[in-house]
């Protein structure tokens, strides 16, 4: 394999500094709706005493694993010895570290009161999951911030290995806490199962390098630098594989919950009487997260499509967001059982599906999170050597017909002449 250089984006476009400029007024909207939530209160949300956990949430938490997941094209490259990986691993990094904080920075604003983060940082209950959630996100920070630093300085290359090891144990850790966040909370039916930790894994791998794989192609295209076939072919087999790993370990989940007795109640809702809900989990979930994009890697006539790969890897980021809302949002949206074989009436919302309706500011602090990724992605390439200057297949000598790759000459789509 050849010698990689890398380079900065230049930057100097209108087109740079006015998508810069838009994900900074998405940022300032995202900061403008949190005040408001916190100066006038939750009242101006769709959240109530039943859902407490909303839009917000659902965003936060799809980053959160996706940093986790993206991390793992670098750990191919230094813990698997996968040479073509390397190339990659630097913008693995960089979106890991910017997902994090893009996250994070949605569950702080969403705290009501921020300041109280000070206590969150100073008093630990380390009975509590999310006690041991703030050292797993702030060292998954520092990890991956190291793990670019050797990266990037020949000096330190040699140290590459041990700290992508240490950076691959600490991302599994992590999100094993996510989904444990949701694994021992027994007052919710659709949660309190061990087999949630290794179903956020399998998330984190999957919707981590569908956005790899989104950001990948729209950088090389809006640089006009040249990104070959086979490196795609790679990352969509393999995209492939953790989509349908996400697809086991749901029939899994749900098929343990359905064997259960006292869960039934909300499996018949989820899968099939609730409404917005059971639509999200057939059509977001399965239909688009799963079978779309495993169809459109895996068919002969798309499997060389650079069209399919990216609407296969946009299809199961969007199944993803449906997949969490349906976890977070539908699971509050069911009735407490709160004396399980008892009957119990109340004027409370006993029995009673809780409603929901984002609204504007939740929408906004969302996207707020999402933009804030974006930008430190946007401004990171142009500031340090991030981006190899050729992805070529020639330039690291990696031949496309030997994974039935098509030639590129940079595109992210081939001409219409085929040339």
């Amino acid at each position: 394999m050849r010698e990689p250089r890398f380079h900065e984006v230049e930057g100097r476009s209108l087109a740079y500094w006015g998508l810069a400029a838009l994900l900074a007024a998405i940022v300032a909207a995202g900061l403008t709706a949190a005040y408001f939530m916190e100066h006038i209160g939750h009242i101006i949300t769709g959240m109530t005493n039943q859902i407490v956990w909303g839009v917000p949430h659902v965003v936060a938490v799809f980053l959160i694993v996706s940093a986790s997941g993206v991390l793992n094209v670098a750990s191919i490259a230094s813990v698997f010895g996968k040479a073509p990986y390397k190339l990659l691993a630097r913008l693995s990094a960089l979106l890991a570290i910017a997902l994090l904080i893009g996250g994070l920075s949605i569950l702080v604003l969403d705290l009501g009161h921020p300041d109280r983060l000070i206590v969150a940082m100073t008093h630990y209950n380390f009975t509590s999951i999310f006690a041991w959630n703030i050292f797993l996100y702030l060292g998954f920070i520092a990890v991956s911030a190291a793990y670019l630093l050797v990266m990037m300085e020949r000096r330190l290359n040699s140290y590459s290995r041990p700290v992508g090891m240490v950076a691959f144990l600490w991302r599994l850790v992590l999100t094993t806490g996510t989904g444990s966040i949701f694994g021992f909370l027994v007052s919710r039916e659709a949660y309190d199962e061990a087999i949630l930790a290794p179903l956020f894994v399998a998330m984190s791998f999957s919707f981590g390098l569908a956005i790899f794989i989104i950001v990948l192609m729209a950088a090389y295209r809006w640089t006009q630098r040249p990104l070959g076939g086979a490196i795609l072919e790679r990352l969509r087999n393999l995209l492939g594989v953790f989509a349908a790993g996400v697809l086991y370990f749901l029939l899994v989940y749900h098929v343990t919950k359905l064997y259960e007795a006292k869960h039934r109640g909300f499996e018949y809702f989820i899968l099939g009487t609730g409404g917005i809900y059971t639509l999200l989990f057939w059509i977001g979930a399965i239909f688009l997260g799963g079978m779309v994009p495993i169809f459109l890697f895996y068919l002969a006539r798309y499997r060389h499509s650079r069209a399919a790969i990216g609407a296969g890897a946009l299809a199961i980021i969007l199944g993803g967001l449906a997949l969490i809302y349906d976890t977070i949002i539908g699971a509050q949206a069911y009735p407490l059982t709160i004396f399980p074989g008892m009957q119990v009436s109340s004027s409370f919302y006993d029995g009673v599906v809780n409603a929901y309706t984002p609204s504007l500011p939740e929408c906004a602090l969302g996207l707020g999170g999402v933009a804030l990724t974006l930008l430190i992605v946007v401004s990171a390439v142009r500031l340090f050597r991030i981006l190899p200057e050729n992805l070529a297949d020639i330039a690291f000598d990696l031949d496309p017909h030997e994974i039935g790759a098509t030639p590129n000459r940079g595109a992210l789509w081939a001409p219409a002449d085929g040339r």
